[in-house]
């Protein structure tokens, strides 16, 4: 598949990912001297701060594009091209640590199972990622244009997994995981000045335009800005409609 990750896009506009996750840092506690997988590290800043709290860190991305600028950005620290849904790794660590990534890791319950067989016994899974609703304003909306430009939206194009918060504690406990903490909440995310949703769009939600060609786009996103203005943006921001799910699992 073709590594739809651009990283300076991401590095330059939407920076907000890696910060939202320093709250999940607060609750997976590392400790100096523990070994902890950066499951979905993108350009590596939260693995530097892993690193910067004594912890051997692994950092780990499905995107060559985004390793790559890690790698560039953070010499210190061992990143590697690895799927989620295979990983080559057996009691190997204190935790997981997973931020933002799990929504785009399908079939869900394969990622969960490598992540438990990776984790060494007393070994902790920390995640968050989009849950039940996440953006369903702006995707509701990109669909409907979408089928107003003349093109049926096909929903295998739709590249998230956004599970309901007892679904995917399930789903963590049948693969043997006792959950410690599972929450699903609010999170309306600001994307700054007056393209913050176009720019959103081009970098998460490419592939809803599968097939479609780019002049089309454009004006599919044109529209899907005018409709969501009254409701999304607020004179100097747009207004994303984020839903989370945040869990802590332990492998006993």
């Amino acid at each position: 598949m073709k590594d739809q990750w651009n990283a300076n896009l991401y590095d330059g506009n939407h920076s907000f990912v890696s910060k939202y996750g320093n709250q999940l840092l607060e609750l997976l506690k590392p400790k100096a001297g523990e070994i902890i997988l950066d499951l979905g590290c993108g350009t590596g800043d939260l693995a530097k701060k892993l690193l910067d709290c004594g912890v051997k860190v692994i950092g780990i991305d499905k995107s060559e594009n985004m390793i790559g600028q890690a790698k560039s950005k953070y010499p210190e620290i061992a990143f590697e091209i690895q799927d989620a849904t295979s990983l080559r790794y057996e009691d190997a660590f204190d935790a997981v640590f997973s931020n933002a990534t799990l929504h785009w890791v399908q079939p869900p319950k394969k990622a969960l199972e490598c992540i438990y067989a990776s984790l060494k016994v007393t070994g902790r899974f920390v995640a968050e990622f989009g849950g039940k609703g996440n953006v369903q304003t702006i995707t509701n909306e990109i669909i409907k244009q979408i089928n107003n430009a003349g093109h049926k939206f096909d929903v295998k194009n739709n590249p998230w997994y956004y599970p309901s918060i007892g679904v995917y504690a399930s789903l963590m406990e049948s693969v043997g995981f006792r959950v410690l903490f599972a929450k699903h909440y609010d999170r309306p995310t600001p994307l700054e000045g007056e393209d913050g949703l176009r720019n959103w769009i081009k970098m998460f939600g490419n592939q809803l335009f599968e097939g479609i060609s780019q002049e089309q786009v454009e004006n599919i996103i044109c529209e899907v800005e005018r409709s969501l203005k009254p409701k999304l943006f607020d004179g100097k921001k747009w207004l994303a409609d984020y839903k989370r799910i945040c869990v802590v699992g332990l492998k006993e």
